[in-house]
C-alpha cells in the first residue's frame, strides 16, 4: 500500500461527521488522484536510478511544512547506478585501471613460490578464457567433488602435444568452482627453463614436480594439480589417443598420504585432437633438446599457422575424491599401498575417459 493511501485511510478513521468531513473527504480524494497520477508518471519514467531531477517527492519524505504536496523546489537525488547494470567494457576498463594502480603502487603479494594471485586472476586467466569458452567450448562435470577449502591433489590425464589441457583445467577451477580456486600445478623442469613461459609459470603459482614442493603446497591448504604421464602422455601418437601411459612410481600418492589430503581424479576429453601427432622427429628433438618434435597434419608444414589448435569439443570431469587422511602419514612408506592407490587412480581416470567419449557426439561438437 502506498504512503498516500495509508494517509487517506488514517484521516478517514479519525475524521468528524458533518459538512467539514465532506469538504475534507473531497480534498483527500483530490490529493489521492494527484498522488495516483504522480505514481503513474513515475512508473512510465522507469526505475528509480534512471530518473533524474523529476521534482517528485521521494517515497518516505513528508510534504513541506506549508502543506503543499507538489514540492516543486525539491529535486530528487538520483540513486547510484548499480555496478551490475554497467556495460561490460566499462567494468573491464575500471578493473584494468585498478589493476594498473595496484601494480604501480606495489599493492600486491607474491608467495615464496613466486605466485602472484593478482596477476593470475586479472591477466593470465582472462587471456585463456576465449580459448576455453569459444574455441574448445569446455563443459565441466563433477565440480562439487573438488573441496572448497583445504589441500587437495587433482590428478589428470595428459595429452595434446602441447599441454593446453592443464591450462584449461586451471581456467575451469578459477571460473566455475564455487570458491574460484587457483590450481597450483607441478611441472617438468623444462617448463621453467624456457625464457618467457618459465617466469609466467612461476607467477601463476606452478612449481617443479617434486615431492618436497608438493608436500609444502598441500600442507599449506593449496589445490595442487599433477599430470603423472608427463611427456609420455602429452607427446604420444594420435593412434594411442585416450590410452593412459604409465603413471610413474606414484610420487604424487606419497605426497597426498604424507599430508592427508584427498586425491581427485580428473578426466579430460578433447585435448587429444587439437594437434593430432602423426610422427615424432626424434633426431631433430635431440638436437633441440626437446623430449619430442611433433609432426602433425599442419605442423611444421604451415609454419606458424600450424600452431593453431583444432577446435575440438572438450569435456572435463572431476571424479569422486579418494580420501587418504585415515591411512596416516606412515602409509607413504608402504610401497604396495602406494602402488595400489596409484593403480586405482589410473583405472578411475581411464574408465571415465571411455564414458566421456561415449557422451561426446563428435570430435568437434
Amino acid at each position: 500500500m502506498a504512503v498516500g493511501d495509508a494517509r487517506v485511510i488514517r484521516l478517514h478513521a479519525g475524521a468528524p461527521a458533518g459538512p467539514a468531513a465532506g469538504r475534507q473527504a473531497s480534498q483527500d480524494g483530490a490529493s489521492q488522484d494527484r498522488a495516483s497520477q504522480d505514481r503513474a508518471s513515475q512508473d512510465r519514467a522507469g526505475p528509480a536510478w534512471a530518473r533524474v531531477d523529476t521534482g517528485a517527492v521521494p517515497a518516505g519524505r513528508s510534504p513541506s511544512a506549508s502543506g503543499s504536496t507538489a514540492a516543486p523546489a525539491e529535486q530528487a537525488v538520483p540513486a547510484a547506478r548499480p555496478d551490475w547494470h554497467r556495460p561490460d567494457w566499462e567494468r573491464a576498463l575500471a578493473g584494468g585501471l585498478a589493476f594498473l594502480r595496484r601494480r604501480v603502487a606495489g599493492d600486491y603479494e607474491v608467495d615464496e613460490f613466486g605466485f602472484d594471485p593478482d596477476l593470475t586472476r586479472q591477466v593470465l586467466v582472462p587471456s585463456l578464457r576465449p580459448l576455453y569458452s569459444r574455441w574448445f567450448r569446455v563443459e565441466v562435470q563433477g565440480m562439487h567433488n573438488v573441496p572448497d577449502t583445504g589441500g587437495a591433489l587433482v590428478v589428470a590425464n595428459h595429452s595434446g602435444t602441447l599441454p593446453l589441457d592443464s591450462l584449461m583445467t586451471a581456467v575451469a577451477l578459477a571460473d566455475h568452482h564455487p570458491a574460484h580456486r587457483c590450481l597450483r600445478m607441478l611441472g617438468a623442469d623444462l617448463v621453467f627453463r624456457l625464457p618467457v613461459l618459465g617466469p609466467l609459470a612461476r607467477k601463476a603459482g606452478h612449481t617443479l614436480a617434486c615431492s618436497s614442493d608438493a608436500a609444502r603446497l598441500l600442507g599449506a591448504g593449496e589445490l595442487v594439480g599433477v599430470w603423472p604421464e608427463g611427456f609420455k602422455g602429452v607427446g604420444k601418437l594420435f593412434s594411442d589417443r585416450y590410452k593412459l601411459q604409465r603413471f610413474g612410481r606414484g610420487g604424487f600418492v606419497g605426497a597426498a598420504l604424507r599430508t592427508g589430503v584427498p586425491i581427485v581424479p580428473c578426466s579430460i576429453v578433447g585435448a587429444e585432437e587439437i594437434y593430432p601427432m602423426l610422427g615424432n622427429a626424434k633426431t631433430l628433438a635431440r638436437l633441440l633438446g626437446l623430449p619430442y618434435f611433433p609432426l602433425t597434419p599442419t605442423f611444421p608444414w604451415l609454419g606458424p599457422l600450424g600452431a593453431v589448435p583444432l577446435p575440438s569439443k572438450w569435456l572435463i570431469e572431476f571424479g569422486e575424491p579418494i580420501e587418504t587422511a585415515a591411512l596416516g602419514s606412515a602409509a607413504a612408506d608402504d610401497p604396495m599401498l602406494v602402488f595400489n592407490i596409484t593403480d586405482q587412480v589410473r583405472e578411475t581416470i581411464q574408465s571415465a575417459l571411455y564414458r566421456l567419449l561415449l557422451q561426446r557426439r563428435s570430435v568437434f561438437r
